[in-house]
């Protein structure tokens, strides 16, 4: 058989995103490896940001009328004619941005936006400035595009909330010989919340023109925002808005992941640049469910208003448990699905030796936020003993977790070392 490792570019990707183990192998992503976990250890699941409420009826009745209409071939590579229309409204109506159809491109889930976007923009050698935590594709599609990435760490406040470190963004952007060629903006922010205001995104636009770099977003939690701040999108907020570029889905917003829907929105030349890579990836897919989301778009549900308010019903009930923790400290989420744990002041274990000894002791499983950092790197040293948490779960078991934390906390009390290595 010949060398698996003759052309090593799956390696490389594997190695950018942290899923080489220590020995050699390689490994799921963190997600699939926190979710086998919990069913092992018969843990409620808080990991992966799977909503545990399903689709809206009237959305998966307008997918399988437009099934019993024929919508089951090829659909146009750029995207249903529906669908396009559907987002460029969609964006207008909510965000002010004014999109035409021309400008939008459907993809197979904001993931293969973003790699297609990337793959597409990115010098070969170029440099993608990310702020961090990151969601592991980001390293794995640049590794893909034969590029690197520097990132700027979003750190807790002494408020309770998060900011950017400007003065290392500053310094990244400015750096005689590694400007980067593309910034890459996730906002709302996973795992923090955190939201970039008018203000943070002129900055970005503005070291982006001096840069002469591209602006890519990653707006995925763009309709969950729970604390009544309006989601700014760059391409609004940007005086340049032509180097921006937008990526979308609807999987978030709809309780429709396995939907694979997302789009990309830029200038229609960027838009077919994007879309010559991308149309080598999956050429195109989800034909009869683009169309039954660009009807249900389009046709003035309020699911996604009763979705942000079913999520917050339940960031209340996880949020105070986890605060319930004596010495821990949990965020308070203003948009996506997490709150963030920081159990530092309890524990001499890192955020990995922590999730296992909750899940086998008191059977919470989340997402170890190191694992969404590079390794050494000042966010990775602030998130050192920090787990990510979703309330995007069921009802029951976000119920369960609450309980299992308020257990948790008693224990705490009675034992302020029981979270501490027994060397």
């Amino acid at each position: 058989m010949p060398d698996v490792m003759r052309a090593d570019l799956w390696h490389s990707m594997a190695d950018a995103a942290g899923l080489i183990n220590a020995d050699g192998t390689i490994g799921e992503t963190i997600y699939g490896q926190m979710t086998a976990f919990a069913a092992e250890t018969g843990a409620v699941n808080l990991g992966q940001g799977a909503p545990g409420t399903d689709a809206p009826a009237e959305l998966i009745e307008a997918a399988a009328d437009a099934m019993r209409e024929g919508c089951n071939q090829y659909p146009p590579g750029q995207g249903s004619p529906a669908l396009l229309e559907a987002v460029a409204h969609q964006r207008q109506r909510d965000f002010g941005h004014e999109v035409s159809p021309q400008d939008v491109l459907y993809t197979c889930g904001a993931t293969e936006g973003i790699t297609a976007a990337i793959l597409a923009l990115l010098p070969r050698g170029g440099t993608v400035l990310a702020f961090e935590p990151f969601y592991d594709s980001y390293p794995a599609a640049i590794a893909a595009a034969g590029g690197s990435m520097i990132t700027v760490p979003i750190l807790s406040t002494a408020e309770g909330g998060f900011e950017p470190d400007w003065d290392i963004f500053d310094n990244a952007v400015t750096a005689a010989g590694s400007r980067p060629s593309i910034i890459l903006i996730n906002t709302p922010h996973n795992p923090t919340g955190f939201m970039f205001t008018e203000q943070d995104l002129v900055r970005i636009g503005e070291a982006a023109v001096a840069a002469d770099a591209w602006v890519l977003t990653d707006e995925v939690y763009e309709q969950l925002v729970l604390d009544g701040t309006p989601h700014v999108a760059p391409a609004v907020a940007m005086s340049d808005s032509s180097r921006v570029v937008t990526v979308s889905s609807a999987g978030k917003s709809w309780n429709a992941t396995g939907w694979k829907i997302g789009w990309v929105i830029a200038e229609p030349e960027v838009r077919q640049a994007i879309q010559t890579v991308k149309q080598f990836l999956t050429f195109t897919a989800s034909g009869p469910l683009q169309v039954g989301l660009a009807r249900t778009l389009a046709g003035g549900s309020t699911f996604v208003d009763e979705n942000r308010s079913s999520l917050q019903q339940r960031a209340d009930v996880l949020v105070p448990a986890c605060r319930a923790i004596p010495g821990g400290i949990a965020s308070t989420p203003a948009a996506g699905y997490f709150t963030v744990v920081d159990f530092s002041a309890l524990t001499d274990l890192d955020a990995f030796e922590l999730n296992n000894l909750l899940a086998r002791r008191y059977s919470i499983v989340g997402i170890p936020v190191p694992a969404l950092c590079r390794t050494g790197s000042p966010a990775h040293t602030a998130y050192r003993a920090s787990i990510r948490y979703s309330f995007c779960k069921s009802a029951a078991d976000v119920d369960r977790g609450a309980q299992l934390f308020y257990e948790l906390a008693a224990d705490l009390k009675q034992n302020p070392n029981a979270l501490r290595s027994q060397d």
